[in-house]
């Protein structure tokens, strides 16, 4: 099935460009659709930061990147590319998108935007901290970082007018609710699950509003996909016949409404602002449910 997950996540980065980017009438195949695009959040968008840290969250070892080019692993969690180097690609701007921490970074590569994502992160700090890696707010502080560089790069002007004009795009929480209170029940103690999903819907709200106050204007928030019928769910929860674990499933779909609503007020808020939420919830569950309609693999 993984060529009809591939295209899925095609589509929907297909959906993301369309929503965000006014298209023009006439597409030049040359000129890219934005002039950068910069990404925050976990697994599913890091593409190497958590390579230049000490934690056991890492994905610099085989089997990662077998179907990568030159087929190495490259911190990406995955056999080839990540949602992240797919919407670069789409978007024109680039092939694939290199991580914030990269050794070999270049001047060009910053223009063209980053990855500040951190496998293991949540809007929660304490996932972080358990996992060991770059919490979301630290990735904040790298887009300020970046800012800098953009400036002595290009200059005010130009830095501005790119963070202005690409897409942020942020894709976390899933580790919070899995790991931080399902798995090590740490924040049971303090939160019952709908507190703790008002608690994460709050931070998520506080983190695009930053990013406003950092100039950024295109940000897309991706929803949580159905978190009981992800693999480890099914593994550690899902009894003998590996099923989807129902009350996972229940806390995303309870998180996605809630952070939906949450970013359809701000982005009435927030003057200039385009503030998108990107629900990916229900294609997974029809793809779960209704394998053999997206044909074999």
């Amino acid at each position: 099935m993984d060529d009809q997950m591939n295209s899925i996540l095609l589509c929907i980065n297909l959906l993301l460009i369309l929503i965000i980017i006014p298209v023009p009438t006439v597409l030049s195949q040359e000129r890219p659709m934005a002039p950068a695009l910069l990404v925050f959040g976990d697994s599913i968008v890091d593409t190497g930061n958590n390579n230049m840290i000490i934690t056991t969250v890492k994905a610099d070892f085989p089997p990662y990147g077998r179907d990568f080019q030159g087929r190495q692993p490259t911190g990406r969690f995955s056999n080839g590319k990540m949602p992240s180097d797919m919407i670069a690609s789409m978007l024109g701007i680039k092939d694939l998108l290199p991580p914030y921490y990269a050794p070999d970074l270049e001047d060009g590569d910053l223009l063209t935007g980053v990855s500040f994502a951190s496998a293991g992160t949540g809007y929660d700090n304490l996932t972080a901290v358990i996992a060991q890696v770059f919490s979301m707010w630290d990735q904040l502080e790298m887009h300020k970082e970046y800012r800098r560089k953009l400036v002595a790069i290009a200059g005010e002007e130009t830095a501005d007018a790119i963070i202005r004009e690409s897409p942020h795009v942020v894709f976390a929480g899933n580790n919070d609710i899995l790991a931080t209170y399902f798995f090590t029940t740490i924040r049971q103690k303090t939160f019952d699950l709908p507190s703790y999903i008002n608690y994460l819907v709050d931070a998520a709200t506080n983190f695009v509003k930053e990013l406003y106050n950092l100039g950024a204007r295109r940000i897309v928030v991706f929803g949580l996909p159905p978190l009981g019928c992800v693999p480890v769910s099914r593994t550690v929860r899902g009894g003998k016949n590996r099923d989807c674990v129902d009350i996972y499933n229940q806390a995303a779909s309870s998180f996605n409404f809630e952070l939906s609503n949450s970013l359809n007020q701000i982005n009435v808020d927030l003057p200039g602002s385009r503030i998108i939420y990107l629900g990916i919830f229900d294609i997974i569950v029809d793809l779960i449910q209704h394998g053999p309609d997206y044909g074999n693999s």
